[in-house]
């Protein structure tokens, strides 16, 4: 038997972020699709597994959790990988991941999502508009860390940091940028694609291509 349930889809990358520590880190997992645009986490079933109606939740030997974060940080306790190896580490680990889920992933995902998946009909421009400034200040800050040094949190070694804010950067293309804009980030992403297990969300995660949509 598995030993993890991730509920998750292709097209989150808050989904992405314990789908890819998991297969770097080679726990055993499946996914169980959530069929996110058909409102499969607004039903019943699903507020009984998250209450927060959100993606990812995970279900494992320790219990059902949700939030990439904490999932994060359990699963580098699990596994003594891509962890903390000192408090000092620990705060600093913590302290972009919650960067990343506040400014980085808090406004690239929904500027994604209002751009890629939400009908043409229901974009609000002033909202675009806003989510891809405050995007942007967010990657310039990313591009200042990594011009400085190779990882996120630590300067010598991947962390659940990296593998949290790299979450929606595998799709720039989707927000309408390059490597070649932040050349930073991109020698950053290629470190992580040349990870043992590294794999892109949509090969990772059921749901793509979306109906209608080439793959």
């Amino acid at each position: 038997m598995t030993e993890y349930r991730l509920h998750c889809f292709a097209q989150s990358g808050n989904a992405y972020k314990p789908a890819l520590m998991m297969a770097l880190t080679d726990v055993e997992w499946a996914p169980v699709f959530v069929d996110f645009f058909n409102g499969a986490h607004r039903t019943e079933a699903f507020y009984a597994l998250n209450p927060m109606g959100e993606v990812p939740v995970l279900e494992g030997p320790e219990g059902t959790f949700s939030q990439s974060g904490v999932i994060l940080r359990m699963l580098a306790r699990k596994t003594q990988k891509f962890g903390p190896a000192s408090q000092p580490e620990d705060d600093e680990i913590l302290r972009w991941l919650l960067w990343d889920n506040q400014k980085l992933t808090g406004y690239v995902a929904p500027y994604r999502f209002m751009l890629n998946f939400l009908p043409e009909a229901k974009r609000d421009a002033g909202a675009i508009a806003f989510l891809n400034g405050r995007r942007r200040i967010a990657f310039k800050i990313l591009e200042q860390r990594l011009s400085q040094q190779d990882w996120l949190a630590l300067p010598d070694r991947a962390t659940i940091a990296d593998i949290s804010a790299c979450g929606y950067l595998f799709w720039l293309d989707e927000i309408g940028e390059s490597r070649d804009d932040w050349p930073a980030i991109g020698r950053w992403l290629e470190r992580l694609e040349k990870l043992p297990g590294w794999r892109h969300p949509y090969a990772l995660m059921p749901g793509h291509p979306l109906p209608g949509r080439e793959g």
